[in-house]
């Protein structure tokens, strides 16, 4: 078996965060490109239900990306502190056991997808032909769980182990192949290869009309399409990673003693559990705030719809970053090197303190020449410009929450990341969400948000500073959350 190198623990520690950062950046824009081709393509059906019946499915595809989410952090963090001591034989049995792991969990999650998806869309408020076109989609796409839990679990693990950029170049064979596939299966061949002939410069007409040839037997597959077209692309993913971790050693061909796969499976569960109790409160949050928001009329809920979009383009390297926090971090704190476990944490801060006060001045100074972008109606123009003047204050401490949950995670402590969360959502966001419908007070839905961003933030960093400060002063010694 190829030895694994600790990639995260060598070289200067700035200059590996900023490699594995840019790294995981084409990552987080393929996995946008995901939503964006899929509701885009479905837009162009008749019809409003197509589209309508992709609102129904983003909680449920939300809620098992939660899941998914959990159990990738646990793979993330148990592999990655495995790698920096060294450990090849625990590396291998780890990522062996996650994938076990994650194909049981993506079986049950598929069987209980079917077999309750009428009574579960039903009680969204899904009926008729928008139910009927919910359940075609997502029939399919639960069918898919196993080879969505793989390549997302798949790229969790090369993270882990230091491969950031094929754990993005694979992300990106997926989206490419589903934005492909998409207008195929969704239109069907004959449409897609006529509107290419007719589209093709004269000296490409014939490899459109080659093309076109090529790709008439696809049927027109409607919203069905799009859940096949996201299926399939994700199979070729699944495939491409695990050839890709059998070649390097991370994946074994033989089957584990049971043993040794109930004590991975442990190790994982310890820190996956709390990580998707975390995650699980974020689209419980999102419903109580969308509840609080509704309860101001559709203008109010279209304009911080739009907040939310264009806040996504601030955030978009910061979450890159973010991504590398967790397993850097782990694979220092495995090696040992305590050190670089406060540089790379207090190098995180800065990064995001910096970046995202850049942002937010922007946002905040030029918000009328942001908002056309998003809407042509005044009150939804003029109720985002209060979002943007309100919301960019807590830019910088929301990211932190974020990084502090990383740091804590790869440090050992999944419990205290899920109790920030905790407190940052259910402790501060939801019950100030629920006064601000109770007195009808527009301006808190902004307020509401600004302070638990805040508040969220300071008391992470406390705790996070308080455990890395408590951290042997010398590398090389073993921390008691070690031994």
């Amino acid at each position: 078996m190829p030895k694994l190198k600790a990639e995260y623990t060598k070289g200067n520690i700035i200059t590996t965060m900023l490699k594995t950062s840019v790294a995981m950046l084409a990552s987080t824009i393929a996995v946008s490109g995901y939503n964006i081709a899929d509701t885009f393509f479905v837009g162009q059906l008749k019809g409003a239900e197509p589209l309508a019946a992709m609102g129904f499915t983003f909680p449920v595809v939300m809620l098992i990306g939660c899941i998914f989410m959990g159990l990738g952090a646990g793979c993330m963090a148990t592999i990655g502190q495995a790698v920096g001591r060294a450990d090849h034989q625990e590396t291998s049995n780890l990522v062996s056991a996650g994938m076990h792991l994650v194909t049981i969990l993506a079986i049950v999650l598929a069987l209980l997808g079917i077999l309750t998806s009428d009574f579960a869309f039903r009680a969204m408020g899904a009926q008729g032909t928008t139910l009927a076109l919910v359940k075609s989609y997502m029939n399919i796409w639960f069918l898919g769980c196993v080879t969505m839990g793989l390549s997302n679990e798949g790229n969790k693990i090369l993270i882990a182990a230091g491969r950031p950029k094929m754990s993005s170049a694979m992300t990106m064979l997926g989206m490419v192949i589903n934005v492909v596939l998409d207008p195929l299966l969704i239109f069907g061949g004959v449409r897609c290869g006529n509107a290419m002939v007719a589209r093709a410069p004269s000296f490409l007409g014939w490899l459109a009309t080659l093309l076109a040839k090529l790709v008439s037997p696809l049927p027109e597959c409607g919203i069905r399409g799009a859940a096949i077209a996201t299926v399939l692309s994700q199979a070729v993913a699944a495939v491409v990673i695990l050839v890709l971790l059998l070649r390097i050693g991370l994946l074994k061909w033989e089957r584990l003693p049971l043993a040794t796969l109930l004590s991975s499976w442990r190790k994982i569960i310890t820190y996956a559990i709390p990580a998707t109790l975390g995650s699980l409160l974020m689209p419980i949050s999102n419903y109580v705030t969308t509840w609080t928001t509704a309860s101001f009329g559709d203008t109010v809920v279209e304009a911080v719809a739009a907040g939310g979009k264009l806040e996504i383009l601030a955030w978009m390297y910061p979450m890159s970053f973010g991504i590398s926090i967790m397993p850097v971090i782990s694979q220092n704190y495995g090696a040992r090197l305590y050190s670089r476990v406060r540089r790379c944490f207090n190098f995180s801060v800065a990064v995001a303190t910096v970046y995202l006060c850049f942002a937010s001045a922007i946002i905040m100074t030029f918000p009328h020449k942001f908002v056309v972008f998003f809407s042509t109606e005044a009150e939804v123009q003029s109720l985002m410009v209060t979002y943007m003047h309100i919301i960019p204050w807590g830019f910088v401490l929301l990211e932190l929450t974020r990084y502090c949950g990383g740091a804590l995670t790869g440090c050992g402590h999944p419990n205290w990341d899920a109790a920030l969360k905790i407190f940052r959502m259910a402790v501060v966001l939801i019950p100030l969400s629920i006064l601000t419908r109770y007195f009808h007070w527009l301006p808190g839905i902004f307020y509401s948000r600004l302070a638990s961003d805040v508040l969220g933030g300071i008391v992470s960093l406390i705790v996070t500073y308080y455990f890395l400060h408590k951290l042997p002063k010398q590398d090389g010694l073993i921390d008691k959350n070690q031994s």
